[in-house]
């Protein structure tokens, strides 16, 4: 559906383009763009790359692991129908400690992987269980604390201060995950209330 919108969207302003004249402005705003985009693309790289590199050296030094550990009495309660020593859980806690750093391309691998943990716990069912609704709930709000890819965008920029959003970052972020759990909560009490009476 949403490539249709795109490709509606596209031919519907080439057409309006062509129809007033201006397909010279519609030319050069392509290259533009394109040229746009492959300069933030290496200048997301190169922070990208750095990210990554700490958290391979956090995983390899075991720091992430304490971290993960940190966080495992927290997921256990978000998480109750997934068994303590179930691979799920280290793949949960994998992928909001990557979101916290604002590495989500290394966080979707992980999340997928948790998913497909989650789906096999549910007997794999295509209805999502509570802890599906529970994790998409948590990774999609997932509290950041080093917004790496818009620092990045920043820096291409030319900001004076590109980690100056940090702060505002960490708030909304961590007010999007609050909403996003106590939200969660609300609508299984809500549904499990109903179960009951029914």
């Amino acid at each position: 559906m949403v490539n249709i919108i795109w490709v509606m969207m596209a031919v519907i302003g080439i057409a309006f383009a062509a129809v007033n004249g201006t397909m010279d402005e519609v030319n050069k705003a392509v290259f533009e763009s394109a040229k746009e985009a492959v300069t933030i693309s290496i200048g997301m790289i190169s922070i990208l790359v750095f990210w990554l590199g700490l958290m391979a050296i956090a995983e390899r030094s075991g720091l992430l692991a304490n971290v993960a550990r940190l966080f495992l009495p927290l997921v256990r309660r978000l998480f109750p129908e997934v068994p303590p020593d179930h691979p799920a859980l280290g793949y949960i806690v994998s992928n909001m400690v990557a979101n916290m750093f604002g590495l989500g391309n290394a966080a979707t691998p992980m999340g997928i992987k948790a998913m497909e943990q989650l789906k096999r716990l549910n007997g794999g069912r295509d209805e999502a269980s509570r802890s599906m609704v529970t994790f998409l709930a948590i990774n999609t709000s997932s509290i950041t604390l080093i917004p790496t890819t818009v620092i990045s965008i920043r820096m291409t920029y030319g900001s004076a201060s590109p980690g100056e959003i940090i702060g505002t970052t960490v708030v909304a972020s961590a007010i999007s995950t609050i909403g996003a759990v106590l939200i969660d909560r609300y609508y299984y009490w809500k549904r499990m209330r109903k179960g009951r009476k029914s």
